[in-house]
């Protein structure tokens, strides 16, 4: 006899709404989770604020090794669809820029709204207690929890990745979908800093300036703010780019993408004393710019340089090639990429195609967003998909 119509592994956002959905559909669910609360990676999201959705939320920005995958989920479940759910909460939120939504006060509220969702749904909590096995037969799943067994017909992987391991982030849903012999995707830091290199120390030097760049790799291109950090490269415009970057390939900065290709010749007609020094100075903040200049080997006036040294200057600063040697690592991504293959699984709900009662939802799933409220909005609505589904 089963204990329970489901149990969800992780009371993170994606097994939250699961659950609540599910709990309020009227099924019985264990939420549960080593961590002591819920929602603990929600909590340090947005700087303590929860960029909670993005209104620009379509699947092309979303990685997967089926760019299809995510389609079905998204439009069934939108950015408008959890706005109702906040608002009804009275949870006051505003529009950052890009489209990206925050709350004005905390995370909590969002957190506390999740819990309450779930205790709407009678929703069981099993919380600061590691699963200690789990088996499959006769069609129920048999979980410990504790020193305690509990039964199912469905079991929901919502465990995340292996991001921020100070949170308690483990690989655990990657072990348990390959008992069930569902593939993996190699996961990877995604949404995480890049690393230079000692031919790039003079960049070291810059930590704590950041600029507005476009950032490219191959015909993926962001235009978001750089930062310069100590061990290497950081701000938004970089973390998204590094979801994208493979290794042993350069990275393309544009570090002034409003300028024409020949601005510098013009400034030469314009004002032939002004040094070169000066000019770059007044378009970028001056310690870049000099960085920029010394690595280039240009200096003096701009009436003393030739067309060519300044065209290939401003080619230079359009196109300017960093090699990373790495990433910071799963310590710093923001989140992982790859992850259990969405090839075995139903994109309408969530369900492994060879193990019926097993789903997979969140950032467990080899579905990675952007910065800025996608990964959220994939936990919402592929949560909300496997809990119509259970």
């Amino acid at each position: 006899m089963a204990d329970y119509d489901a149990i969800v592994l992780g009371a993170g956002a994606a097994g939250m709404m699961c659950a609540a959905v599910a709990g309020q559909r009227g099924r019985r669910v264990l939420l549960v989770d080593h961590a002591d609360a819920p929602g603990k990676k929600i909590l340090i999201s947005g700087g303590g604020r929860c960029n909670f959705t993005n209104i620009h939320t379509a699947a092309d920005r979303y990685l997967s090794a089926n760019p299809h995958f995510a389609k079905s989920a998204l439009g069934r479940y939108t950015p408008a669809d959890f706005i109702s759910l906040v608002e009804r909460y009275g949870i006051a939120w505003h529009e950052k820029t890009l489209g990206q939504l925050f709350c004005d006060g905390s995370a909590h509220q969002i957190v506390a709204m999740l819990e309450q969702e779930c205790a709407t749904g009678g929703v069981t909590m099993a919380l600061g207690q590691p699963v200690s096995g789990i088996d499959h037969g006769d069609g129920l799943f048999r979980v410990g929890v504790g020193d305690q067994e509990h039964r199912a017909p469905a079991l929901v992987l919502a465990t995340g990745g292996p991001s921020i391991p100070k949170l308690g982030a483990t690989g655990f849903a990657y072990d348990v979908a390959r008992r069930f012999g569902l593939s993996v995707v190699q996961p990877r830091p995604a949404l995480v800093p890049l690393t230079l290199g000692t031919a790039e120390q003079l960049f070291h030097s810059l930590s704590g300036l950041s600029a507005q760049v476009v950032v490219r790799s191959g015909k993926i291109r962001f235009r978001e703010a750089a930062l310069f950090t100590h061990r290497g490269l950081s701000g938004p415009a970089m973390l998204q780019i590094s979801s994208y970057w493979q290794h042993r390939t350069p990275i393309h900065v544009d570090f002034l993408p409003d300028r024409p290709a020949d601005w510098l010749l013009a400034e030469k007609r314009e004002r032939p004393r002004l040094p070169i020094r000066r000019l770059l100075a007044q378009a970028l903040p001056e310690r870049l710019a000099d960085a920029l200049l010394e690595r280039i080997g240009v200096e003096g006036e701009l009436g003393s340089l030739s067309d060519k040294a300044l065209r290939q200057t401003a080619a230079r600063l359009s196109d300017w090639a960093f090699l990373p040697n790495g990433t910071e690592g799963y310590a710093k991504a923001e989140v992982t990429a790859g992850g259990i293959a969405t090839a075995g699984l139903s994109s309408r709900t969530m369900e492994a195609t060879k193990v019926p009662g097993l789903y997979a939802i969140g950032e467990a799933v080899d579905v990675t967003g952007w910065l800025g409220g996608y990964n959220f909005q994939w936990a919402w609505a592929s949560g909300w998909a496997a809990g119509q589904a259970l």
